[in-house]
């Protein structure tokens, strides 16, 4: 029995610069039954997480491929010279990719959509969906948001389609002590919804003295050096506030969970939809208090358990900040329920996929 993973070629399963692919990944890999029988291909990196398992590949100009498809076109190669007759093979992210692997391979696929599949190359019609559908033994979700999204149209099927949400890893076995810190965790672009945060905070930070305003991230993941206009602006107006707001730039994962831990409430603002949003679930793992934009996958993972902002812009976010600043018990109390009604273990996760891959391997299609 092997499993084959396949990321996009974009992700670094790397200890100092995964992203949330290579996390999730990661984070399953941690409780499965079957490590030993599992492969994650993608681009070579310098440390690489699950060493033993990793297949890291450089890319070469003169394949004439994409490098996406230079991915796919080495990983069959690899599984071809395997003598296995029992292999699954994983998609991450790039369902354009379905129809080379399934004309060069006999065995089952399951693709794994981390975005909206209304957006990405090879899932935008429902032409493409339903070839997914027919080629697939399952595809999963991230959510119940983007579930909805692969099915918009789609008539039939649907059994093969599943939610499986993003596992985040709970370190932590009591409640931590928490210090008088906001923070945000995320990349430096507009979509994020940075900008709100940091206005909200120039807002903020004179009225509360005692209290700081964390700021972790890049322009690009795993690179504090290269920047853009709107990256610099918001590193430059950070920083003015002076020495309450902290501005860590892109920080490794033992790093965040440190910063998570600590900080009492945490902002994710948003203004695309949110595919799923993994700070959220790993802000609850840590009794977090949340402020975040009701956008796309995001209600789902806070439910009740934190406070949803519609049409979020900074003055909204202001208030909600100052708010929950001034009202100990509130913001007590909204800690206390993220962190008793955190779900989204990791544990849970892969106990979860192992079991569609047993099903998938005693049942192929």
């Amino acid at each position: 029995m092997k499993i084959n993973i396949l990321l996009p070629y974009k992700e670094k399963f790397d200890e100092k610069k995964a992203s949330s692919v290579s996390i999730t990944v990661r984070n399953n890999l941690l409780h499965t039954n079957y490590l030993n029988h599992i492969k994650i291909f993608g681009q070579n990196v310098k440390t690489p997480l699950f060493k033993d398992n990793f297949v890291g590949l450089k890319y070469s100009i003169l394949s004439l491929k994409s490098k996406n498809k230079f991915l796919a076109h080495e990983m069959l190669k690899i599984i071809a010279k395997d003598s296995d007759k029992n292999q699954l093979i994983e998609i991450h992210n790039r369902p354009y990719l379905v129809d080379k692997i399934a004309k060069g391979n006999k065995f089952p696929i399951s693709c794994f959509f981390h975005n909206n599949p209304l957006s990405m190359r090879g899932s935008k019609s429902i032409k493409d969906r339903e070839n997914i559908l027919n080629k697939c033994a399952a595809v999963f979700c991230v959510s119940q948001f983007i579930k909805n999204k692969f099915l918009e149209d789609i008539k039939e099927n649907f059994e093969k389609v599943h939610v499986l949400h993003n596992g985040v890893e709970r370190k932590l076995t009591r409640f931590p002590k928490k210090k008088k810190e906001v923070l945000f965790v995320g990349r430096l672009v507009p979509e994020k919804g940075v900008h709100f945060y940091v206005e909200a905070v120039k807002a903020l930070a004179h009225k509360h003295s005692e209290w700081t305003f964390g700021l972790i991230g890049s322009f690009k993941l795993g690179d504090n050096k290269n920047r853009d206009f709107y990256s610099d602006t918001i590193i430059k107006k950070i920083r003015s506030v002076g020495t309450q707001a902290l501005f860590y730039g892109f920080q490794d994962q033992k790093f965040v969970e440190e910063k998570m831990k600590s900080a009492s409430i945490v902002i994710i603002p948003s203004v695309w939809e949110e595919p799923f949003g993994l700070v959220a679930a790993e802000a609850m793992s840590n009794g977090a208090c949340i402020i975040a934009s009701r956008v796309g996958g995001i209600p789902e993972i806070i439910e009740s358990n934190g406070i949803l902002i519609n049409n979020i812009n900074y003055k909204k976010l202001s208030e909600k900040i100052d708010y929950l600043i001034k009202n100990d018990n509130l913001r007590k109390n909204y800690q206390r329920k993220a962190w008793k009604n955190f779900k989204f273990s990791s544990d849970l996760s892969s106990k979860r996929l192992d079991n569609f891959r047993l099903n998938i391997l005693s049942n192929p299609i």
